[in-house]
């Protein structure tokens, strides 16, 4: 067994374990403790440093039932209405419509969607995978679908498979097209279109430079994880190891 393993299976006092899930300050943590707030396993757990193997450890305070992840992964229906930032300008945050211990962990967005774009959104407070997950390079692509002032037509179509150029701020991104990976008309009219990048406003951009307009946007994948078909607008679930790698992978087709 490697020493990264063993440090993962050694058990950890349930004071640090509350820290690390978010549930406050260190003293809060152990207050929790104190007044019999804590429950594994159905036993309240009355010491502070009793400690437990975080591997599927599943336990209670205040009678929220809390599973362990030594990194957070989230996925998100996001709403309309709702600004992808800690501190928004003019619409309520994402992060209030997650629980107080998620939002006291160091999550982030993994690529920001538009106030008024809806769909899935994954936040996380692991770095490599997020950075994973939005570099160019790795090709993730993320699935979008659009409702458009007019129905794209088969050049509009073409056009973004070919690549467009758009405006930037750097002349270097002005002067390289960017395409779509993927591009249809829905039965329902609705564009569909796959994006390996996450340039600004990339979609509604891109759906600009070829003569039409996005009136609303949702996006339905990233890689080849989909939005759940049950799961509501501003309603979350944790994801396990076997959807963070279909995130990662790319789907088949669009």
């Amino acid at each position: 067994m490697s020493s990264s393993s063993s440090k993962a299976a050694k058990p950890v006092a349930i004071a640090q374990i509350l820290f690390s899930q978010g549930f406050g300050t260190r003293r809060h943590c152990a207050a929790l403790i104190d007044h019999g707030l804590v429950t594994v396993a159905g036993e309240v757990v009355e010491d502070p440093q009793q400690a437990f193997p975080t591997e599927g450890l599943v336990f209670e305070v205040e009678g929220q039932v809390w599973p362990f992840h030594e990194k957070a992964l989230i996925l998100l229906n996001k709403p309309a209405g709702y600004e992808c930032s800690r501190k928004p300008s003019h619409h309520p945050s994402v992060f209030s419509l997650l629980p107080e211990p998620l939002r006291n962990r160091d999550i982030q967005p993994v690529g920001r969607l538009d106030e008024d774009t809806t769909g899935l959104l994954l936040l996380t407070d692991d770095g490599p995978l997020q950075h994973k997950l939005t570099s160019p390079k790795y090709h993730v692509p993320k699935l979008y679908q659009a409702a458009c002032k007019a129905e794209v037509d088969e050049a509009q179509l073409r056009q973004l498979l070919a690549g467009v150029l758009l405006e930037e701020r750097n002349p270097k991104l002005a002067e390289e097209p960017v395409n779509a990976v993927s591009a249809e008309r829905l039965p329902d009219g609705r564009l569909q279109m796959a994006l390996t990048e996450g340039r600004y406003h990339q979609a509604k951009r891109m759906v600009a430079a070829v003569g039409n307009r996005v009136l609303a946007l949702h996006r339905q994948r990233i890689g080849a994880l989909d939005l759940p078909a049950d799961l509501k607008e501003g309603g979350w679930i944790w994801l396990d190891a076997a959807q963070r790698d279909l995130a990662m992978s790319e789907p088949v087709s669009g």
